[in-house]
């Protein structure tokens, strides 16, 4: 028999065994409770980090992303922030900030496109009613202009004429950027005639040297005169608005293996490499053109610039510098816009610059007084063509008359094309029946410009006079006076070309002209 005191053992031994491995498991949980609880702070902890820091992102989106991210599609130059913590751009956070961005671009620039679509139609219809008073005064600014044969109110007239015409200019390059037509429909027109054209309808028209050396008859297609006219005006305009002004504007027009090049350099300061970049994207016309782009306030040439050119097929290209220190603009004209004139039949105008280029064999040679084909008449007639309203200032260096001065140096910017490429100016000859010999005296030749000056004035007065004695209108003052010296080049009013091209067909959007 076991006794009782080794069963009081066995049970106490039992029940401290017990106890041990109860206090132990409670010993335990204690601590996986109290390990839990500091987990649980800690991931406490870490999701209060994540809240302020997901509340710091948005902050920084609302603050700091968004409003670079507009300011941006205005001023591409602006940066766009990233986020605040890089970590946040690896973490699923990061392409949805992204993804906000990428929506904002894209509704804001719908919107932009919208709101510039409705300024450009209100525009356009301002624009419209504008040329169509514009032309209305041009017209009864000619009317005067025929009317009366004062020396000094036609003087007057032809300026306020010229005034009128820059308007006009600016109206017309507005609509154009604003989608509209150019407003004008032409004939067939010699180019250099829409070249000079352009010339005439800015304000610094005498510092333009024009060298013409395209064949005799060398024209534009109907519908692509008014364009060039107006590219090569706001390509001019730019050289002088931004060269000295007692420097040349060089124009030179040239044939090309594609087409006709028509050159333009100045003098002046020139573009840095990013102002060039942005100038040639404009005139390329490959992208969109919205009025905020433009500045304020808005410079719309190199815009019209570029409508004209994608609408007409027409390429400039300013990626060049000038040779004399600013910028050169080539435009270029491709074969299929252009067509031919017969110049004897409808000669260019009378102060549009002539032709170096040699006339061929069959255009030199002349049918001599018993019939027969012989030499150049040894006595040309100096008798004067036509005379068109044009800007003709003796400074112009128009024609063969002024291509050199009396010391036979070339003028202006005009150098050597033997040296660089650089436009030259030649020397006109005449050659003698007898001897075949260069004769060309600079006081004949000045003298015999003069003349021409004085004796086509006096021809257009005299026909003035004559269509109104015609038509029983009351003559003001002899139309065969003598022209007096002070309503010379500078009284007349700068044109397009010889046969008005300007206003040959008007067919305007307003319904007055176009």
């Amino acid at each position: 028999m076991i006794e009782l005191p080794d069963l009081a053992t066995g049970g106490l031994a039992v029940g401290m065994v017990s106890a041990l491995a109860l206090g132990g498991g409670l010993l335990r949980a204690q601590r996986q409770l109290a390990r839990r609880r500091a987990e649980i702070a800690d991931l406490r902890r870490q999701l209060d980090g994540a809240v302020h820091a997901f509340t710091a992102e948005i902050e920084h989106l609302a603050t700091r992303r968004v409003p670079a991210t507009a300011q941006q599609l205005a001023h591409p130059h602006v940066p766009v922030p990233g986020p605040l913590r890089p970590q946040t751009a690896a973490s699923p956070l990061g392409p949805a900030l992204e993804q906000v961005l990428t929506g904002l671009r894209t509704e804001l620039a719908g919107q932009r496109t919208r709101i510039d679509a409705a300024a450009q139609a209100g525009m356009r219809g301002a624009t419209r009613e504008i040329q169509a008073a514009l032309y209305r005064l041009q017209d009864a600014l000619r009317g005067l202009q025929q009317r009366y044969d004062d020396p000094e109110l036609a003087q007057t007239l032809f300026q306020l004429d010229h005034e009128n015409e820059q308007s006009l200019r600016r109206a017309q390059v507005a609509a154009v950027v604003c989608g509209a037509w150019v407003g004008l429909a032409r004939e067939e027109s010699h180019l250099v005639d829409a070249v000079t054209g352009g010339q005439s309808r800015l304000d610094g028209y005498h510092r333009v040297r024009i060298h013409h050396h395209l064949t005799a008859g060398t024209a534009l297609v109907s519908h692509a005169v008014e364009p060039v006219a107006i590219i090569v005006a706001e390509l001019v305009d730019n050289a002088l608005r931004h060269s000295a002004p007692d420097t040349d504007v060089v124009v030179n027009l040239e044939h090309v293996h594609h087409g006709v090049c028509v050159t333009i350099d100045d003098a002046g300061l020139g573009m840095t490499q990013d102002e060039r970049a942005r100038a040639q994207r404009l005139v390329a016309g490959s992208e969109p053109i919205l009025l905020t782009e433009l500045g304020d306030p808005p410079r719309m040439g190199l815009a019209a610039i570029g409508q004209l050119t994608r609408q007409f097929d027409l390429e400039v290209d300013l990626s060049s510098p000038s040779p004399y220190g600013g910028v050169r603009a080539v435009l270029r004209v491709d074969s299929g816009l252009l067509s031919r004139i017969d110049p004897d039949e409808r000669p260019p105008a009378a102060s549009a610059p002539r032709s170096t280029r040699p006339a061929s064999r069959d255009e030199t040679q002349v049918v001599s007084g018993n019939g027969t084909p012989g030499a150049p008449d040894s006595s040309p007639t100096d008798a004067p063509a036509p005379v068109t309203a044009r800007p003709a200032t003796s400074s112009h260096g128009y024609g063969p008359d002024h291509d050199e001065d009396g010391s036979g140096t070339p003028s202006g910017h005009h150098g050597p094309r033997d040296t660089g490429g650089l436009p030259q100016r030649r020397r006109r000859t005449r050659v003698s029946g007898a001897s075949g010999s260069a004769d060309t005296p600079a006081p004949r030749t000045a003298a015999r410009g003069a003349e021409r000056a004085a004796a086509a004035l006096g021809a257009l007065q005299a026909g003035t006079a004559a269509a109104r004695s015609a038509a029983g209108e009351p003559v003001n003052g002899d139309a065969s006076a003598a022209v007096p010296e002070s309503a010379g080049p500078e009284g007349r009013r700068p044109e397009a070309s010889g046969d008005d091209p300007d206003r040959t067909a008007h067919d305007h959007e307003g319904g007055t002209a176009r």
